[in-house]
């Protein structure tokens, strides 16, 4: 009976010296495994830039919305990026069309398609611009096929392509340059989308034959809203594309 009694106070006391142990050892693997679930939610957020803060990338869990009020230039890493620097001084129309009251200068921007490439170069991800944007051969990118696929953009890692928006939803064809750095590289909807679309650009000379066009119904109009947005199933796909980005270079 001693014997037992003996055996049983020792079992008590292993459990005691053991106790205290196992509970610290817990305590460090559940903390571990939240530093890890944090790096893991951390590493899956994607920087959206110069995007309209109440757009489409509004609210989505792991995208930091970078708006006007924040003034995407000034972005600095370290998560991957896509961009959507503004293209009124980059387009066809970049002296303001036949209804500009002021003079501007081609490429007039303020520096933020220049802060987009810099930042898609360095962290990695996706940049957006209408088709024949003049920001292309000006910091030397590579005019991309209008009939699709990826071809290398410069020698600083950079690919880009031609894709029409309207495959992904939009009213317009909306055809568009993408410039990618770091990612993986996916097979889009090329060529000319199937279907009938409102054209963004009638190729007026003035605002009275514009106006003449939109009264009698000759061609329909997107608001600059709809013009501008972003198709929900397009925006996917440039989040995907900078999600894609290897965690090393989040890293560099």
């Amino acid at each position: 009976m001693r014997t037992v009694r003996s055996q049983a106070r020792r079992r008590v006391d292993v459990e005691l010296v053991e106790q205290p142990r196992l509970l610290l050892e817990a305590l460090v693997r559940g903390a571990v495994c939240a530093d890890v679930l944090e790096d893991q939610a951390e590493a899956s957020v994607i920087a959206a830039l110069f995007v309209d803060p109440r757009g489409v990338y509004a609210n989505l869990p792991g995208v930091d919305v970078w708006g006007v009020e924040r003034d995407a230039r000034l972005y600095q890493g370290p998560h991957p990026v896509v961009a959507h620097p503004p293209c009124e001084r980059w387009g066809r129309y970049w002296n303001g069309g036949p209804s500009a009251r002021v003079p501007r200068r081609k490429g007039d921007d303020g520096g933020c398609f220049e802060s987009a490439l810099a930042s898609v170069r360095q962290w990695g991800g996706v940049l957006e611009h209408p088709e024949a944007s003049a920001a292309w051969p000006h910091f030397g990118l590579t005019t991309p096929p209008r009939g699709g696929g990826w071809i290398m953009a410069d020698f600083a890692g950079g690919w880009t392509c031609c894709v029409e928006q309207g495959a992904y939803g939009h009213r317009a064809r909306k055809a568009t340059w993408l410039y990618a750095v770091g990612v993986d590289l996916p097979r889009l909807r090329w060529g000319r989308a199937p279907g009938d679309f409102v054209r963004l650009d009638e190729g007026f000379h003035s605002i009275e034959e514009r106006r003449r066009a939109v009264k009698t119904g000759a061609c329909q109009r997107l608001s600059k809203r709809q013009r501008a947005a972003t198709p929900t199933e397009f925006r996917d796909l440039l989040l995907s594309m900078a999600r894609s980005v290897p965690a090393a270079r989040r890293l560099a």
